[in-house]
């Protein structure tokens, strides 16, 4: 086995956790796949992973080698495509992933579209409130919420969202508007899981007011705090995305907006920059004036 195909089959086998689901990923055998690493870590000196009869898991140096040979093949995919040709149409699979829902309400429609208008692409939107590593985990384009550190990533901006606090118009007229942050501690509040792993809510352009809350009931996901809102129990904590119809039709309503923390900025990530893929490129392109009028709506 070459050079290179022992790279693909490393990465394979690195993502499967397994020789026989890397070799699967290839359409190879696993004995194949298990001798294009062995020779891979004799020319190595080193092992890549570490095996025993129910787990394949990479090595220290392993890890450290996965991130290298995916930033080889993705720029050698992209010096390929460029010199066939390919770089001209969109190909292939895109691999999203965004915050859940952020997904569920904005980016699911309108991959569909985007989907429509590019025959030769298909996609994969995984949906995790977390900071995917692109690399190392095989993503094309993230959506990100909130301040990005520094990195070698590409980033477009797409809009800015706002950290709010909502409640039902029927628990407000009950329980009374709060004026002041302090005035939350004495109403019943709902916590999404993000909440309660640090459960302090900031207010203030600078931040400066922190409120360590209370929950009387804390839910594993935003839209089940937005639900249990929209019910009048109590008020929760949201992005302004995700309220703009319940703030349209009334069943939601905004308070301490004039207390309210920085805003949120939003941006679609990606890793090649300008030597991105063509399937990149044209998502970009597709979905930046989409979720600008998302973020302006909002």
């Amino acid at each position: 086995m070459d050079r290179l195909q022992s790279l693909r089959v490393f990465v394979a086998v690195a993502d499967a956790e397994s020789f026989a689901g890397g070799a699967r990923a290839l359409g190879i055998s696993a004995p194949s796949a298990t001798r294009g690493v062995g020779d891979l870590e004799a020319a190595l000196g080193t092992r890549l992973f570490t095996r025993t009869t129910r787990q394949v898991r990479l090595s220290e140096a392993g890890r450290a080698y996965l991130e290298d040979v995916r930033d080889i093949l993705a720029h050698l995919q992209a010096a390929d495509d460029a010199a066939s040709g390919a770089a001209a149409r969109p190909v292939g699979t895109l691999r999203i992933t965004c915050p859940q829902e952020f997904g569920r309400l904005h980016v699911a429609p309108l991959i569909t579209d985007f989907l429509d208008a590019h025959d030769g692409i298909s996609a994969e939107i995984i949906m995790v409130d977390r900071v995917v590593n692109l690399v190392e985990e095989g993503f094309d384009v993230a959506v990100r919420i909130g301040p990005l550190p520094s990195s070698d990533l590409t980033a477009v901006k797409v809009g800015e969202v706002r950290r709010v606090i909502c409640g039902s118009t029927g628990y407000l007229a009950e329980h009374g508007i709060p004026t002041d942050p302090s005035d939350l501690l004495k109403h019943r509040l709902v916590a999404s899981r993000i909440d309660a792993a640090a459960p302090q809510w900031r207010f203030g352009a600078d931040e400066t007011c922190v409120l360590k809350i209370t929950p009387r009931l804390t839910v594993s996901s935003v839209a089940a705090s937005l639900d249990i809102a929209r019910k009048g129990w109590g008020l929760t904590r949201a992005l302004s995305y995700q309220i703009v119809q319940d703030i349209e039709n009334g069943s939601l309503q905004i308070v301490l907006a004039q207390h309210e923390p920085a805003v949120l900025p939003v941006h679609l990530v990606h890793v090649d920059g300008r030597r991105a893929a063509a399937k990149v490129r044209a998502f970009l392109d597709f979905a930046a004036p989409r979720l600008r009028r998302i973020a302006d709506s909002s």
